[in-house]
């Protein structure tokens, strides 16, 4: 069977090129998804309602379903059961990054796969704890100046800058960065789609 294109619900670059380097064709399309959740929700029923929404989202784009799997994907930073999403402006990033200095966080990511010729779909999660270091309001400063917290779930990047801001994690990296591969590895798979 001929490689299928992935067709990503989202513009993020690294996104991009984490599944390219899965050795699949991918095209990336805009994503225009309401973001609005219930209250009630868990961080994992957050991520995965809104990575199922930015997959339909995609899907409902395409003109040619032949041969194409839809995927999408939600990262969210939990502290104390407070989610943190993208700051909405520098003050935001500030009071974000001032609450995760020197503590233990989650990031959860969630993935939406769908087979877009026969709509067969799958949604799961992962989750991985960061501990972050303790930061003085300088270097959070410094950060935030950089622009990369910017449109970052939690105002951090951990494949940029922020990287060095974090002391550690237990868990998948790439659930940290936003595309957990292992799990999308293992998703592609069960739609027929296999990496390795």
């Amino acid at each position: 069977m001929k490689q299928p294109k992935i067709i990503l619900a989202s513009t993020s670059p690294r996104r991009r090129e984490l599944i390219q380097n899965l050795g699949l064709p991918v095209e990336a399309v805009k994503n225009a998804a309401d973001e609005t959740v219930d209250e009630g929700l868990s961080p994992e029923e957050v991520v995965k309602t809104l990575a199922e929404r930015k997959m339909v989202a995609a899907f409902q784009k395409l003109e040619d379903v032949k041969n194409k799997i839809v995927v999408a994907g939600d990262t969210i930073v939990v502290l104390r059961n407070q989610i943190l999403g993208k700051p909405c402006d520098k003050g935001d990033a500030f009071q974000m990054l001032n609450q995760l200095q020197g503590k233990t966080h989650t990031v959860y990511s969630g993935l939406a796969c769908m087979n877009a010729e026969s709509g067969e779909k799958i949604v799961d999660y992962h989750f991985t704890k960061v501990k972050m270091k303790p930061l003085n309001e300088r270097q959070i400063k410094k950060y935030i100046e950089t622009g990369e917290p910017m449109d970052k779930a939690g105002a951090y990047a951990i494949q940029g800058l922020g990287a060095t801001i974090v002391e550690r994690i237990e868990g998948d990296y790439f659930t940290v960065v936003g595309l957990p591969l292992s799990l999308l590895a293992d998703m592609l798979g069960r739609l027929g789609v296999e990496i390795l």
